[in-house]
């Protein structure tokens, strides 16, 4: 894709009227979220250098080890969210609760809570793969002048303001959308400006990869199996690529770039599915219907789920339109495995 010479400052100025609530608000808190963007990919790219890999020795809240850099990463957005008083609220995928944020004057007037999951893949790192960050906004529905409260961040996914993700690979890219279109912009680290290279980014209606953990095969829903032996078939354009790299935004990513469906199902191990509804599976949703394609559970649209935890879980299926309606196809054979 042809880019520009714009940068995503100027990007985020020249957008302004497309914000529903146009305070400025929204357009600091992207630029809150570059800024801790280029302190991450510093210390990404420097990470196999410095004792910052590893396990710190401690789990978060779902259960996993949490690794040094995913700590870091957690700190820096924080930090650069809380620090210039431009939300409400923040949850964090690192984190059981979410917190407040007074913002001036300890007034509660600020309009937007975040939810972010600061290094996804962070498994990767140190075998130097690609990570990312993932990130949703919305506009707060408690009133204003009172601290958020949990119901903030308890929204369908189709109430989003704005969600994105860094990718921290060859190069560093910050993909994001308000709702108008997905665009792409990638970080000139000799200057330490991010500009726009991936203007309109739209999956291709179908597809010639799939990306799934096929080591997971034996716990799949029978759905899932018969999707994959599917795209495993000589038959017309298939058999399709496996790509399969195990850090969500970057699978997702190169799909939305050469088209094809990432799907994350429920297994016998995880009943509920096991990425995060919050934090991963509706910005993804977002980015994904932005951009032209669609994410659902299998059954239905992920931005319809109602969430009643923080840390819920879901299934995810996104990719390309085509790719994705067929997988459901196969999915709704099987009725009873919606009822996760």
């Amino acid at each position: 894709m042809e880019g520009s010479h714009k940068t995503l400052g100027e990007f985020i100025i020249d957008n302004q009227m497309h914000f529903k609530y146009s305070s400025g608000e929204l357009s600091r808190l992207i630029n809150s979220i570059r800024l801790a963007a280029k302190i991450v990919n510093h210390e990404v790219n420097k990470a196999g250098l410095v004792d910052i890999l590893g396990s710190s020795g401690d789990t978060n809240i779902q259960g996993e080890d949490q690794q040094k850099l995913d700590i870091y990463a957690h700190d820096v957005f924080m930090s650069a969210l809380v620090n210039r008083e431009i939300v409400c609220g923040i949850a964090s995928e690192e984190e059981d609760e979410f917190i407040t944020v007074q913002g001036k004057h300890n007034a509660h007037d600020n309009k937007y809570v975040v939810l972010i999951d600061p290094l996804d893949g962070s498994s990767n790192i140190d075998v130097n793969v690609s990570v990312g960050t993932i990130f949703s906004v919305f506009r707060r529905v408690t009133p204003l002048g009172m601290p958020v409260r949990e119901e903030d961040f308890l929204q369908k996914g189709s109430e989003q303001v704005a969600a994105g993700y860094i990718v921290y690979g060859t190069s560093t890219m910050l993909v994001y959308t308000t709702g108008h279109g997905v665009n792409g912009f990638t970080l000139n680290p000799a200057i330490g400006a991010f500009y726009l290279s991936h203007p309109n980014m739209k999956f291709p209606e179908t597809g010639q990869i799939f990306s799934i953990n096929e080591g997971n095969y034996a716990h799949f829903p029978q759905g899932i199996k018969d999707y994959i032996k599917y795209c495993q078939a000589e038959e017309d354009d298939r058999p399709y690529s496996f790509r399969y790299i195990g850090s969500m935004v970057s699978d997702f990513h190169r799909n939305m770039i050469k088209g094809g469906i990432y799907i994350y199902p429920t297994t016998t191990k995880a009943p509920k599915g096991k990425l995060r509804l919050l934090y991963e599976c509706n910005p993804i949703a977002f980015l994904t219907e932005q951009a032209g394609g669609k994410a659902s559970d299998g059954y239905r649209r992920i931005m319809d789920i109602e969430p009643t935890e923080l840390h819920q879980r879901a299934p995810i299926f996104c990719g390309s339109l085509n790719m994705v309606e067929k997988a459901e196809s196969f999915m709704q054979k099987y009725p009873d495995d919606s009822k996760y």
